[in-house]
């Protein structure tokens, strides 16, 4: 990884399913790192060598000192769109480089055409971004693998039927290591300031088939039973904002019968293919048997 200064790079959403691997990935790499926190007890999240500071996207006028002496940023939007001009700005004044978790929102597969309450607010970074003097890289990963934790590790766990729809709906689930692994390399590398990555996993699969590898890594069978849209809305009534459960709905259907969109990018990055699936579930087996 190249590195051109020794100034740290700021982490958003360091917390987070992927900002915690970001911080990693750059302290394996020899990268400074300022982690932003909201509350001041996260720092015991982070090891030694990462410098904590607290700020809030909510409050553009607390990252003035996170942003302070930084040279580039890993933005992840986890606040209201109010502020997003704002925090822009703020950018902008402090660093030069930014790369930016947005989404396949361009992406002209089905998939990821469905109305989607964050197309409009990825959109609208991505505007404010290009408008700064800033140089963005933007990330678009496809369906997170860690996603079947959230939606299957509860009934694995239990023992129960895994009952969800669209078993037949296909996609690319992508490692959030390899996101991360891309992150930190375009936040270590200025040469890739600019660029537009679409990152998915190596290979198509049915949720059906996910299912399946999972029961692999487990050693056993896990009974799926196909339900209705209708159902599963009032499956999960009150556990998801029901926009999402529409969007993830309305994309599963347009994904029924179609392989799902694939690219290079992973690979073209870090120099080595994407982590398939089976080695995500067999890499976090213990997180369906063991109850939290």
């Amino acid at each position: 990884m190249q590195q051109t200064d020794t100034s740290p790079v700021l982490v958003t959403g360091a917390t987070g399913r992927v900002g915690r691997l970001v911080v990693d990935r750059l302290l394996d790499a020899g990268v400074p790192v300022r982690a932003l926190v909201r509350r001041p007890e996260a720092a015991a999240l982070f090891p030694p060598k990462v410098e904590v500071v607290t700020g809030d996207l909510t409050a553009p006028e607390t990252l003035d000192p996170a942003l302070k002496g930084a040279r580039a940023v890993f933005l992840v939007w986890t606040a209201p769109p109010r502020t997003t001009e704002a925090v822009v700005e703020r950018l902008a004044a402090h660093v030069r480089q930014v790369v930016f978790l947005s989404s396949p929102h361009q992406t002209p597969h089905p998939f990821f055409q469905q109305p989607n309450p964050l197309k409009a607010l990825h959109a609208d970074i991505e505007r404010l971004l290009a408008a700064a003097d800033l140089r963005t890289t933007l990330l678009r990963p496809g369906m997170f693998a860690s996603n079947a934790l959230a939606w299957w590790a509860p009934a694995i766990q239990a023992g129960d039927v895994v009952r969800w729809p669209h078993g037949a709906a296909e996609s690319a689930p992508i490692d959030d290591r390899d996101i991360a692994a891309v992150a930190a390399r375009t936040l270590g590398d200025d040469t890739y300031a600019g660029g537009d990555y679409v990152l998915t996993g190596p290979e198509s699969l049915t949720q059906a088939a996910q299912l399946d590898v999972i029961g692999d890594a487990l050693g056993r069978r896990i009974a799926f039973e196909e339900i209705t849209p209708d159902a599963f809305r009032s499956l999960w009534q009150g556990t998801a904002p029901g926009a999402a459960i529409d969007m993830l709905l309305a994309a599963w259907s347009a994904a029924v019968g179609r392989p799902a969109y694939l690219t290079t990018a992973v690979s073209d990055i870090l120099g080595t293919p994407p982590r398939t699936f089976r080695r995500w579930a067999v890499d976090h087996a213990t997180a369906f048997t063991q109850r939290p």
